[in-house]
């Protein structure tokens, strides 16, 4: 019975995980309070943490599906072509770039978070700092949206993203890789939007951002765990992967289609609502 209930719970750990991880209010601030209801029983210590963490590969697969032509850079020329004689006749340039200026906005979270995520998770991975942080980047959401309200973005597609503004939306990444809460996808689509960046592209820019980011995150996490799992526990590893891949592909495409008729206010309202529950709920538990 408890190990149909451990199933239970990564299915559903799943399903939070697809849906906030791509909204930006917050998948950490979610899972807290799902972990704080149904936790797993029988697994190893620590496997949570690395789970919560693992189960974000399915996120990933989702976003590198439903985007695959606007970010796989090597092709075939089509018959008729012309192509360019040697191996530039098989690369997308500006698929390269593309993935270049990605790099180039993971550099300030991947150097920090390599030589401190350990720090940061003891200092400020604890539901006070969560809430703050879903709080304050609630409103972050309704101000940037009220003063960007009548103003044309400058970066209305993704070749005009420069170099300077991936790494500026890569600085905005590493508030989120120090503060749990913020969101990643919170963070970064704030700070494009900041900087003059359309909503549409600031989505697909926090998407393709992911795939490095939580890769990388996933497999740091899986080495600090190490590769001794139990049957159980690579049950639960790839069903909520699997239930996150699933919801993620659903989110994905309703957040693309919501943002071109919305706004992203009414996810910062979420955040301060959720921030606030969660600050009672633990401040009254103590």
């Amino acid at each position: 019975m408890e190990a149909f209930l451990d199933v239970l719970k990564a299915v559903i750990y799943g399903v939070v995980e697809g849906i906030t991880e791509w909204l930006p209010v917050s998948s950490t601030g979610h899972l807290i309070l799902v972990e704080e209801f149904l936790p797993f029983e029988n697994v190893s210590e620590g496997f949570f943490e690395m789970f919560d963490v693992v189960i974000q590969l399915g996120a990933i697969l989702a976003v590198v599906l439903l985007f695959w032509n606007k970010i796989w850079p090597f092709t075939l020329p089509r018959e008729g072509e012309d192509a360019q004689p040697g191996i530039m006749g098989y690369i997308k340039m500006d698929k390269i770039i593309l993935w270049l200026k990605i790099l180039v906005s993971c550099v300030p979270a991947a150097v920090i978070g390599v030589l401190f995520d350990d720090v940061f998770d003891a200092l400020f991975y604890n539901p006070v700092c969560v809430s703050i942080a879903l709080i304050v980047f609630g409103v972050a959401f309704i101000v940037v949206e009220n003063w960007n309200r009548g103003r044309k973005p400058k970066v209305r597609s993704l070749e005009e993203i420069t170099y300077q503004t991936a790494l500026l939306i890569g600085v905005f990444q590493l508030i989120a890789a120090v503060f749990p809460g913020t969101s990643r996808s919170g963070a970064t689509i704030v700070g494009a939007l900041l900087i003059g960046v359309s909503r549409t592209v600031a989505a697909e820019y926090t998407f393709f951002l992911a795939i490095p980011v939580m890769f990388g995150a996933s497999l740091l996490k899986v080495l600090k765990f190490g590769f001794e799992f139990t049957g159980t526990e690579i049950s639960l590893l790839l069903i909520g992967t699997v239930v996150s891949f699933l919801v993620s592909v659903v989110i994905v495409r309703f957040l693309m289609s919501f943002i071109k008729k919305h706004n992203f206010k009414i996810f910062g309202w979420y955040r301060i609502a959720l921030g606030i529950v969660v600050l009672l709920y633990f401040g009254l538990a103590k």
